[in-house]
């Protein structure tokens, strides 16, 4: 049961602006740290939390206020020039603002959080006294061992990486949410100064009202994500207007319909038919596009938590790095910003932990101290690129291949087959990893498997490059939208099924001739490259038939393979419903085609993997003799 009977509603609209705000101040005290004397940042920063301190004291949020209060008067000595900003003074401050984040997490559950660690206060009361934090007074460690204790004064990751991603069970708003709804009614109360007494602030959706031109709207709530979302008011009317030409379209057609079932067929009637149903197909397009982009959101607020994620596990690790964002503005799918934080943060550490050297490595190798990591969006086509760059060490691919064969993951034979791109896969194994001890942060072998898998159910392909010595590169390709999903039609035992297009590189006819069995399995050389062939009709474990005429180039995270089908349809885009209640084996959902015929879409990679990971391979005599 809620803590905040009757202010439920408030608690919400705080929560949604002051997530916002603080995920706003984390990236300034980034940046402050960059450039401690630039003033305006600082008041900036200033009086982002003291909104947030404004907020927690109108809902009588006790520990929330001490703990803002101290970080404050913090910020005011550093204003004032009463305190000098170095690693050690921002470690406490970020260390604060971790906990206020675990804080809003509680009150999103409806309760009351806890008085923050003596400790933290502990440390904020030294620095506000001009002495050293307890126990931060050495430099930073290396990474250690899993069996060897943390020193307290260091970043606890796992602090910070519930800061990033909240638990399962904390229904707690993210940081991309809505602003403040105008209908909640407040009671009369002084707007915040940086001079009135907290305990007479009103909440911070009071305090910074939301912009004219954005509105929230519910979203469909479940599995702990917000339910709400930001959208421009242009595109709401757009969506309006659309609507109104289609009922007006809507009219017509039933006008026409009227004179037709009266006899009234000549050509002119035909024509005004077939002009009324194209504008038709015109305005619907325009309104599912229209009704697309209320979903879309900059992925800047996804981008955003990780500057603050790469500075406190560099300093863990004793490294110079700057992460540099860009392409904020890039929109994508809101569901789909939220499936990416968790791969995007694995990303993120891994560039941190495993991508670049050390301070001293650095220097010796004649690169900058500081290394430069780039998190990169862009809209490429009817697809969104992300992209991690890093100009550290580099992946050496005889080593990755020597280290998966040591682990067991692959045997010497597979092994020796494996060309330069495939040995960079490897490292999406499970259980594969280069440390060879384990490290608070790394060494167990789990994330990057976990990071393909996740973006793979967004429709999506990842990708690496990497050269020794200069860098590595991971290239994320993913849809706008998972509502609309572009697939290929195609036929296998005289069923359509639909195929994601993303995965289709090109339409092929099969020859049987240039069949040819390498390790008793058939294959076909497209471009000097080796493929191996399977049918659909295998895949899906029936019997074919007829002779498959057509192949589907298709490419998928970590291979390529030409699929065998008795004919194709065509491209198409279409809306898929989940199954209920059953989930064959690789099938993603079901979609109408325009005769209203079922149309099942197909998982492929789950096709692919499903019993004996390989399945449907065609047999030779299957090709001939149909």
């Amino acid at each position: 049961m809620s803590e905040f009977g009757g202010m439920e509603e408030l608690l919400q609209d705080f929560l949604m602006e002051s997530n916002d705000l603080l995920s706003d101040v984390d990236n300034k005290l980034v940046e402050l740290e960059k450039r401690p004397e630039d003033r305006a940042l600082l008041n900036d920063i200033f009086r982002g939390f003291h909104t947030i301190k404004g907020g927690a004291g109108f809902l009588n949020v006790a520990p929330m206020v001490t703990l803002c209060h101290r970080t404050e008067n913090l910020f005011d000595k550093l204003r004032n020039a009463e305190l000098q900003l170095n690693p050690e003074v921002m470690d406490v401050i970020l260390d604060a603002t971790a906990t206020v984040r675990d804080m809003f997490g509680t009150l999103g559950q409806g309760l009351m959080p806890r008085d923050a660690d003596g400790g933290l206060l502990s440390a904020l009361d030294a620095v506000l006294s001009g002495r050293m934090p307890p126990q931060q007074a050495a430099p930073a460690a290396p990474p250690l061992a899993a069996s060897a204790p943390q020193r307290s004064g260091e970043p606890d990751w796992n602090t910070l990486y519930q800061a990033v991603i909240p638990a399962a069970s904390s229904p707690a708003p993210a940081p991309a949410a809505a602003p403040a709804r105008p209908a909640v009614e407040v009671p009369a109360v002084a707007l915040v100064t940086e001079h009135e007494p907290a305990a007479a602030a009103a909440p911070a959706a009071s305090r910074a009202p939301a912009p004219a031109k954005t509105v929230g709207v519910p979203k469909s709530a479940g599995g702990g994500q917000e339910n709400t979302i930001r959208i421009d008011t242009n595109r709401l009317d757009m969506v309006l207007n659309l609507s109104g030409e289609i009922g007006l379209t809507k009219n017509r057609l039933t006008t026409l319909r009227t004179e037709i079932l009266q006899g009234n067929n000549d050509s002119n009637t035909l024509r005004s038919l077939d002009e009324a149903i194209s504008q038709l197909d015109l305005l619907v397009g325009d309104l599912q596009n229209a009704v697309m982009k209320t979903r879309m959101q900059p992925i800047g607020r996804l981008f955003q938590k990780y500057p603050r994620l790469a500075r406190d596990l560099a300093r863990q690790l004793g490294k110079e790095v700057e992460l540099v964002l860009s392409g904020e503005e890039t929109e994508l799918d809101k569901t789909m910003i939220e499936d990416l934080n968790d791969p995007l943060v694995h990303l993120v550490r891994n560039a941190v932990d495993h991508g670049v050297e050390s301070t001293e490595e650095r220097i010796a190798a004649g690169k900058k101290p500081q290394s430069l990591i780039q998190l990169t969006a862009e809209q490429v086509g009817d697809h969104i690129l992300i992209e991690i760059t890093d100009d550290g060490r580099g992946m050496n691919a005889d080593a990755l291949r020597r280290k998966a064969v040591e682990k067991g993951l692959i045997d010497a034979e597979t092994a020796n087959s494996l060309d330069e791109k495939q040995c960079l896969q490897l490292i999406f194994l499970p259980g594969f990893s280069t440390k060879d001890q384990i490290s608070s942060v790394s060494g167990r072998g789990v994330g990057m498997d976990v990071v393909r898998t996740n973006i793979q159910k967004l429709n999506g392909r990842i990708d690496i490059n990497s050269i020794p010595g200069e860098g590595t590169r991971i290239s994320i390709s993913l849809p706008l939208t998972l509502a609309i999903l572009p697939v290929l039609v195609v036929r296998a035992c005289n069923q359509p099924f639909a195929v994601p297009l993303a995965m289709v590189r090109e339409i092929i006819t099969i020859d049987p001739e240039a069949i040819q069995e390498v390790s008793g399995n058939p294959t076909i050389v497209v471009r000097d490259e080796i493929l191996p062939l399977k049918t659909l009709a295998g895949l899906l474990g029936w019997a074919p038939t007829q002779r498959p005429g057509f192949g589907v180039l298709m490419q998928s995270a970590e291979r390529s393979f030409i699929l065998a089908i008795d004919s194709f349809v065509g491209r198409d885009d279409v809306v898929i419903k989940p199954l209920q209640n059953i989930r064959p084996k690789g099938v993603a959902g079901a979609t109408l085609s325009g005769d209203g015929s079922v149309v099942l879409v197909l998982d492929m990679e789950d096709l692919l993997t499903a019993k004996d990971g390989m399945g449907g391979v065609v047999k030779t005599s299957e090709l001939i003799t149909l």
